[in-house]
């Protein structure tokens, strides 16, 4: 007999099945040039992205691509290398300027193949004019303990970058460029998946202070300047570097949703997707999520139990502790689980489809009402943990921390909440 658990990990083993580019892109290959084909990338999925086009691929390839430490793959043509992520690091931006060369090189009769996934915007980590990586590194780190969402914090990384903001797509011209793309940002946004390198920019240099001075966060006085400066003007959609520029969406997290609901209506449960673009505190998400739970189980809607609720996107954590460990997943399901605690006939699981939740090993957590009961056995404060941003040690000390490794995609959150 399947256990609850074990329906959850069949969905999510469907989701991320249906964020594998390496699926698609066989399917999407572009027309071959007269001339080179350079293949160049960022983001946790990309080195996996490079490794199917160069076996789809009839002819020669050349490149580099960056992705996140731990998740690199073997390419026979295509250069690999790592770097950190989510702070940047001097890999980073070695990789990022060696990019650069690779692209200013190309010609009119050269075919430009850029591999974008999430994680890009950290792996590529080329400060803009009068910066230094440290003035990079401070200034991420502050955006991620800040609250603000990914389209925020993407939009400040590009006006303080050199490669970003449609820059990648300028330094390649006048060859001709092609996209792929794994989305890890809510609406699927090119421009703010991994910070648009390749793509034209609708935002400013001062809707980049904006939301430094909304969130309170201390800059350096060059980034100020930047910022404020001709110097900061990202590439425009009019701009010739464009001129017949192809963009093709890869993955999406709605594309999982479907293929996890597709597999839990075979399993007999009612599927409801609760939304792919999912934002907000990740406390305050799980809240809105168990009572949702809750009337599924009290009163059958907005479906009859069995059912599971799906949602994805991005929510945030705000650091307030000290020494927290955990990521924006556990968080959530540290608060859905005191929100749950009394309600029996209940499995949820909360993953980051890159496979890592934050900055730790794990990927997510898996939960349900016995949870609750281990805690309370063993002398757990929950809400202890909760208040200090520290949802891995809890998990880790109930033994419900899921761990999966790197899955070489990244489609975003996952989340499946389970009522029987």
């Amino acid at each position: 007999m399947t256990t609850s658990r074990e329906k959850l990990l069949a969905l999510m083993d469907a989701a991320l099945k249906a964020a594998d580019p390496g699926v698609q892109i066989p399917r999407n290959l572009p027309e071959p040039p007269k001339g080179k084909t350079i293949v160049i990338g960022a983001g946790k999925a990309s080195a996996n992205m490079a490794r199917a086009f160069e076996k789809a691929w009839k002819g020669d390839v050349e490149g580099l691509v960056v992705t996140r430490y731990g998740h690199a793959v073997e390419c026979d043509q295509i250069e690999i290398v790592e770097a950190s992520h989510p702070v940047p690091d001097a890999a980073g931006e070695k990789a990022a300027k060696r990019i650069l060369d690779i692209v200013s090189d190309a010609g009119p009769d050269d075919l430009v193949v850029c591999m974008i996934s999430g994680g890009g915007s950290a792996l590529l980590a080329l400060p803009g004019p009068g910066l230094t990586l440290e003035d990079k590194q401070a200034i991420s780190k502050a955006l991620l303990r800040s609250g603000a969402t990914i389209s925020e914090m993407n939009c400040v990384r590009k006006h303080l970058s050199a490669i970003k903001g449609g820059r990648l797509a300028k330094a390649s011209a006048p060859a001709r460029i092609v996209t792929y793309l794994v989305s890890d940002v809510p609406g699927d946004d090119p421009a703010i998946i991994a910070s648009g390198p390749t793509v034209s920019d609708p935002t400013t240099g001062q809707d980049a202070l904006d939301i430094i001075r909304h969130y309170q966060i201390d800059i350096p006085q060059a980034a100020k300047d930047l910022l404020q400066s001709a110097e900061d003007e990202t590439i425009k959609p009019d701009d010739p570097c464009f001129d017949g520029h192809e963009t093709i969406m890869l993955a999406r997290p709605q594309d999982s949703l479907e293929a996890a609901a597709s597999v839990a209506r075979d399993m007999g449960l009612n599927a409801v997707i609760l939304g792919d673009a999912i934002e907000g505190e990740a406390r305050e998400v799980a809240i809105v999520h168990a009572g949702i739970a809750h009337q599924v189980a009290n009163h059958g809607q907005p479906a009859a139990k069995p059912c599971v609720l799906l949602s994805g996107g991005e929510t945030t954590v705000t650091v307030r502790g000290k020494g927290g460990r955990g990521g924006r997943n556990s968080e959530f399901l540290l608060s859905l689980l005191l929100q749950l605690r009394d309600q029996p006939g209940f499995t949820a699981l909360a993953i980051d489809t890159d496979g890592i939740d934050g900055s730790e090993d794990n990927a997510g957590a898996i939960i349900d009402a016995k949870s609750w009961q281990t805690a309370q056995k063993a002398g757990i404060d929950l809400r202890e943990y909760l208040a200090n941003n520290d949802a891995y040690s809890a998990f880790a000390k109930i033994d419900d921390l899921l761990v999966t490794g790197p899955t070489l995609t990244n489609v975003n959150d996952f989340r499946a909440i389970l009522i029987e």
